[in-house]
């Protein structure tokens, strides 16, 4: 094998993008105790296309956990953040409870974002996790310092555990509402509430349309600051014409509450590739207020059986918001200001 080559593979086990190919290296040379530029010179070619991954040397990259290949037509601002995602590594962090994702690791996702462009993201706990945060902290730590977290907590956390999650890059707590008791939960987490807003951070729910219309006095009155998950599961073809989003926008309109445009299959009646009940949606979401959307992928999908064309969403920030410097908000601005990343 050529001294070129060599550097070459070696530039990729540096790359952010190269993680597969430094793991296996590090079983070739860990157990022959020799360097990794010597290993990969006695290797040769063939015995390196053993080793590293398809999706590294071939024409078109894959993604676990999505369809498609091709890269979106629009493209990503720098610093554009995925506002919701998870990370699922049963090998490393088994779960407490059976998960519907086996594997859907930091290596795996930074590959999604390569595809996408974007530079930032927002990792959600599964709830396959419960309470455990250790994978989210661990895939923080991994991609920092653009990464920030959602914590799934008990609500007698104490202080000094919230002030470790905050350490660790969490800034928000997110509950998921959908198919349980919400306003016994949210009565619950009152006091949690309020705590959390004084460190600064936000409750995150995963609320249905129905769930909102029956709390709808609880989320006026409550003491953080709210983002709600994926358009606020709005049902189609209802769409605007719901009562839950006309609560929505009321949240909104006080100030003190944020929409993620994610989930664009999650409610869509229409479906790929255009969504376009979906899309009307997420426009009257960025017409009424663009300072408090954030978008995000819900990757790696779980809980939907034929996953997504995430470059095929993403285009789709080009109708919910035909305007470059809107765009530019829902992607930079906004997640800089919820989130607390850097401003550049």
């Amino acid at each position: 094998m050529s001294d070129a080559l060599v550097e070459g593979l070696l530039g990729w086990v540096a790359h952010p993008y190269g993680d597969s190919l430094k793991n296996a290296l590090d079983t070739g040379w860990g157990a022959r105790g020799i360097g990794r530029r010597a290993f990969l010179k006695g290797a040769g070619l063939a015995g390196m296309a053993a080793v590293i991954p398809a999706r590294v040397t071939g024409a078109q990259e894959t993604v676990p956990n999505a369809s498609g290949t091709e890269r979106p037509t629009l493209k990503a601002p720098p610093l554009a953040c995925d506002c919701h995602q998870h990370i699922f590594d049963p090998v490393r962090f088994p779960f407490p409870r059976p998960g519907t994702e086996s594997d859907a690791t930091v290596a795996d996702y930074r590959l999604l974002q390569r595809r996408l462009g974007t530079t930032r993201n927002v990792i959600a706990t599964p709830k396959e996790y419960v309470n455990d945060n250790r994978v989210t902290l661990d895939a923080i730590a991994q991609f920092a310092p653009n990464a920030r977290g959602l914590a799934s907590v008990d609500p007698s956390i104490t202080d000094a555990e919230l002030e470790s999650l905050k350490k660790g890059g969490m800034n928000g707590v997110r509950f998921l509402l959908l198919g349980g008791d919400a306003a016994g939960t949210i009565n619950k987490i009152q006091t949690l509430a309020s705590r959390v807003n004084e460190m600064g951070w936000h409750i995150d729910f995963g609320i249905s349309a129905d769930q909102i219309i029956a709390t709808e006095d609880l989320l006026m009155k409550f003491p953080a600051v709210i983002a709600i998950d994926h358009m606020a599961r709005i049902p189609e073809p209802a769409g605007v014409n719901h009562p839950a989003y006309a609560i929505v926008r009321r949240l909104i309109d006080k100030g003190r509450t944020w929409v993620k445009l994610s989930l664009a299959g999650g409610d869509s009646k229409v479906g790929p590739p255009a969504y376009t009940d979906v899309v009307k949606l997420a426009q009257a979401y960025v017409q009424a207020a663009p300072e408090r959307v954030v978008w995000g992928t819900n990757w790696p999908h779980p809980n939907e059986a034929t996953k997504p064309d995430d470059a095929m969403i993403f285009d789709l920030l080009s109708e919910y918001a035909p305007d470059e410097a809107t765009r530019h908000r829902i992607l930079v601005e906004n997640p800089a200001v919820l989130y607390g990343f850097a401003k550049s």
